[in-house]
């Protein structure tokens, strides 16, 4: 099993997620070539969105080494990336298993009806993977680590059923959810921020877009402007050299231009499966509606999120440095800081400012989260060939700073009682969901 999960991880999301795409394609009666162009297309806006991406890593990783050097950030335990975490969660028996369970899992829900979505978003399992390898590590047990995995994937599908449709108005794709385990795990914490922020007279208003902004302010609220302006500050607080400072606002300038252009290619790849989904459930299933479960990086192209996730890269080391407690200093996942703050987005339709409080405030919680976890994940890396055991030096990630993963973990340390509490929450949950969710679509079955 394990070495069918090492072949999967080494095809690359450029080639298994095309390859998904184009069965699914065909699944959904697309025919043989213009799945072939669905699926090759988002592949090639994958390649396009890891060279952005890689861009975030080449160069701005290096001007915030300098940074955390020259305002002498003293934190011991080293943040090894989301690839890192990945690998880490399906070398264990854990990851091992989980990639056929939770599929399985996915369409036995999807047929009983209490999922809209199906997640073919493989690569991001290995959330679920990490969940349940930490908990069979605390609890020793294998059974634990499955079902802690197995909730994880639960709760991720009906946040995911829940937020399909604010998705989709956001970022203008139908028929699509993200379902991605760390972007879903932040949707309660953002839904009750902007829930607050309804009731703050200064942030009620809800059309602090970039397009506002532009309107606003002119020229300053160009993505243009913006980038040269963010990579300008980021230049002085590293104390780069003008060679080195005016490449950083080219690159960042270039970051806020290309992430845009690049969704745009994933999202022509997805539009003909997505339409044919559409087709095929209302000539078959009588309209019934369904969600392709997707990475949550198809919503990266939008403006805010852009603008918001380089801003925090700086905002998140100095929260580093000054939170009591902390002992993660992030470095690897500092190129993936748009994917943890993504559905701030969505949930405040594009307000700038809400969503850089918001994911401020959430960067805080997941340095907490990732600093709790060290000490296991510090383990699991060890056990895995990731690092040396020896030397003492704990590791951590970003990516293991995730809400789901915390509680999942902190009710499975209680074993019996926390797997029956666990089960009970989410049968409750289920309930309340549907409820809404029916109550929802009352109105157009009448209509």
């Amino acid at each position: 099993m394990q070495s069918v999960v090492d072949y999967i991880l080494s095809l690359g999301a450029t080639i298994f997620v095309p390859i998904v795409l184009f069965i699914v394609g065909l699944a959904f009666r697309l025919s043989i070539l213009r799945a072939i162009k669905a699926a090759v297309t988002v592949g090639v806006g994958f390649l396009g969105l890891n060279l952005v991406v890689s861009l975030i890593g080449d160069y701005l990783s290096p001007s915030v080494q300098t940074m955390v050097e020259r305002f002498g950030l003293n934190l011991s335990v080293i943040d090894l990336g989301s690839g890192t975490s990945a690998g880490i969660a399906f070398s264990t028996t854990v990851g091992a298993l989980i990639i056929p369970i939770i599929f399985g899992l996915n369409v036995l829900l999807l047929i009983s009806k209490l999922t809209k979505t199906m997640n073919i978003d493989i690569f991001n399992y290995s959330h679920y993977a990490l969940t349940g390898s930490v908990v069979a590590l605390i609890t020793s047990n294998l059974f634990y680590g499955i079902m802690a995995a197995i909730s994880h994937a639960i709760f991720s599908l009906i946040v995911a059923d829940l937020t399909a449709k604010k998705v989709q108005k956001v970022i203008g794709i139908e028929g699509i959810s993200i379902s991605q385990g760390f972007a879903t795990s932040t949707v309660p914490f953002y839904a009750l921020m902007d829930k607050i922020f309804d009731k703050i007279p200064a942030l009620n208003n809800r059309k602090m877009d970039t397009n506002f902004i532009q309107k606003k302010f002119g020229m300053f609220g160009d993505p243009v402007i913006i980038g040269v302006i963010l990579g300008v500050i980021i230049a002085i607080l590293a104390g780069t050299s003008f060679v080195d400072g005016s490449q950083l606002v080219i690159v960042i300038t270039g970051i806020m231009i290309l992430f845009p252009r690049v969704i745009r290619i994933i999202v022509e790849g997805l539009m003909p499966i997505s339409d044919a989904a559409k087709k095929f459930f209302q000539t078959k299933f009588k309209g019934k509606e369904f969600f392709i479960g997707l990475d949550s990086a198809v919503t990266l192209g939008h403006p805010t999120t852009i603008t918001v996730g380089i801003l925090i890269i700086p905002i998140t080391l100095v929260l580093a440095a000054i939170l009591p407690g902390n002992k993660v200093l992030p470095l690897a996942d500092l190129a993936f800081a748009p994917f943890f703050i993504c559905m701030a987005t969505i949930m405040h339709k594009g307000d700038v400012i809400r969503t850089l409080i918001s994911s401020t405030v959430n960067m805080v919680l997941v340095l907490y989260i990732a600093t709790f976890f060290s000490s296991y994940y510090t383990d699991l890396a060890s056990a895995g060939g990731f690092i040396e055991s020896a030397g003492g030096t704990e590791v951590s990630a970003l990516y293991i700073g995730n809400v789901f993963n915390f509680i999942i973990t902190i009710l499975m340390r209680m074993e019996v009682l926390g797997f029956i509490i666990l089960a009970l929450f989410i049968i409750v949950l289920y309930y309340f969901v549907f409820k809404k969710i029916n109550r929802k679509e009352e109105p157009e079955k009448t209509s």
